[in-house]
């Protein structure tokens, strides 16, 4: 053999030994592997065989929690691929259940996921189950938001397994929001409110809930702008404007209710006077001294200073600099 052919098989040996000792590891590790694999099968939870039905056998109408109305609502229509009756059911939000439903008779019974309030379920996993399919349009801003912030879970506020979630419609949104907002529900009870008792507006036309850029969750960017999704005749611009009314409403307007006629956050013509003082009338405060009894006073009777400055938000009338027309 010559000393070229003898330097080729030389080295065709050293690389079959050298596979043969890096394929060595990897096999091991492969059948490892293949060995935990059934162990790890073997602990992870199951899934029941029959799904809903499994879980109808305890849970009825009966239960501290009536779950068969869920079927009223679109979170139960299994032709609509987004919906969880459409894969694992009622497992597919509760978590795998088959432990659970087998210590049916114990005490303790198993625990699976349960949302809520003060339930054993931290409420990060809670919202992270339900923003698995409810994370696009005006849930976007969600995280960080002041509710996250809060650790409100979002069955705080909704009822899946009802028909008709009381925190989707207008006139019964409000109590679902006073469970926590007490102060605002005490504001709203004043005589001069906001109609939302009344069920003809809900806290939802202003506050953006899940989650917004500017103060208080507003719906829009400003105070201003909020308010003139309903108010839009004082948006102007005017040819004279009143620059509080341009600045923030809520310098002179209380936006939940206030014991003032208009929402007003002081009676006139005090509440005008924390901000104009001398110019052009006599330099002293407007007091009670005037009414009834005395000489009555036009600068405290019916609308005060309104009853000359009736264009309190501003105007287009070239002759309006004082607000007067």
């Amino acid at each position: 053999m010559s000393r070229p052919q003898l330097r080729h098989w030389i080295v065709a040996a050293l690389m079959a030994a050298a596979a043969v000792l890096l394929a060595g590891p990897a096999h091991a590790e492969t059948e490892s592997q293949t060995a935990e694999a059934p162990a790890e099968a073997a602990s992870a939870p199951a899934f029941t065989a029959k799904g809903a039905d499994t879980c109808l056998k305890c849970h009825d109408e009966d239960t501290a929690v009536p779950v068969l109305s869920i079927f009223k609502t679109a979170h139960a229509r299994a032709a609509d691929s987004r919906t969880p009756f459409a894969g694992h059911q009622c497992e597919a939000c509760h978590g795998a259940g088959d432990t659970h439903a087998r210590g049916g008779n114990k005490d303790p019974v198993p625990p699976i996921r349960n949302f809520g309030i003060g339930k054993d379920t931290p409420v990060a996993e809670q919202n992270a189950t339900c923003m698995a399919c409810h994370q696009g349009g005006h849930r976007t801003q969600w995280p960080g938001s002041a509710h996250d912030r809060a650790d409100v879970p979002c069955a705080a506020c909704h009822q899946v397994h009802a028909p008709r979630d009381p925190v989707m419609t207008t006139a019964s949104q409000p109590e679902v929001c006073y469970s926590c907002h007490r102060k605002e529900r005490a504001e709203l009870m004043r005589p001069s409110a906001h109609p939302v008792n009344q069920g003809k507006l809900a806290c939802s036309d202003c506050h953006a809930v899940h989650g917004a850029p500017g103060e208080a969750l507003l719906a829009s960017p400003t105070v201003n702008q909020t308010c003139y999704r309903c108010h839009a005749e004082k948006r102007g611009p005017f040819l004279w404007e009143h620059a509080p009314a341009s600045e923030d409403c809520g310098l002179c307007h209380a936006p939940h209710g206030s014991n003032q006629a208009a929402l007003l956050v002081q009676r006139p013509p005090w509440l005008c006077q924390s901000c104009h003082a001398a110019e052009g009338h006599p330099s002293v405060a407007y007091t009670g001294r005037g009414l009834a009894g005395t000489t009555a006073s036009a600068f405290l009777l019916g609308q005060s200073c309104g009853n000359c400055h009736s264009q309190v938000h501003g105007t287009n009338h070239p002759s309006g600099a004082t607000l007067t027309r």
